[in-house]
């Protein structure tokens, strides 16, 4: 089936746990903000998108103690919370929408992505992501992803 990459905005990184580690029997991410995609890993994919968007060098990013950094874990990793760094989110939550095509067509010849992606999809996502992280910094949340495998 492949990995599932759930971003979701929590108010801090216990929070962005819970989301994952359940103890109420509910399905991850059940009552955060979020939505579930396929293939767009926050680390490795979703990097030259954040340098795109905040205009930050690769190497500083990478270097960012939130830049995926784990916040939760079920099981020996069966699903993990990751953490998208805090400039990523506010830039994206103030950057100009009609500009997100411009950026997925960057993102996409960038050579991240193992097979050809579709720079439309990839507006699509981060459309979705800027929303999210939008509502986010209304609310003073930060932003996460868990990863299913």
């Amino acid at each position: 089936m492949g990995a599932l990459f759930g971003y979701y905005a929590a108010a801090d990184d216990e929070d962005a746990a819970r989301a994952v580690v359940r103890e109420d029997g509910q399905p991850m991410g059940t009552g955060y903000d979020s939505f579930v995609v396929k293939g767009v890993d926050p680390v490795v994919e979703l990097l030259p998108a954040e340098v795109l968007i905040t205009g930050r060098a690769a190497d500083g990013i990478e270097a960012d103690p939130r830049h995926g950094q784990l916040v939760g874990m079920v099981g020996d990793g069966e699903v993990v919370s990751l953490s998208l760094t805090d400039s990523f989110c506010d830039s994206l939550a103030r950057f100009d929408r009609k500009q997100l095509g411009e950026v997925a067509r960057g993102w996409s010849a960038s050579g991240v992505f193992s097979a050809p992606s579709d720079p439309s999809g990839l507006t699509g996502f981060l459309e979705d992501l800027a929303a999210l992280a939008e509502r986010a910094a209304a609310r003073g949340h930060r932003l996460y992803c868990w990863i299913s495998m």
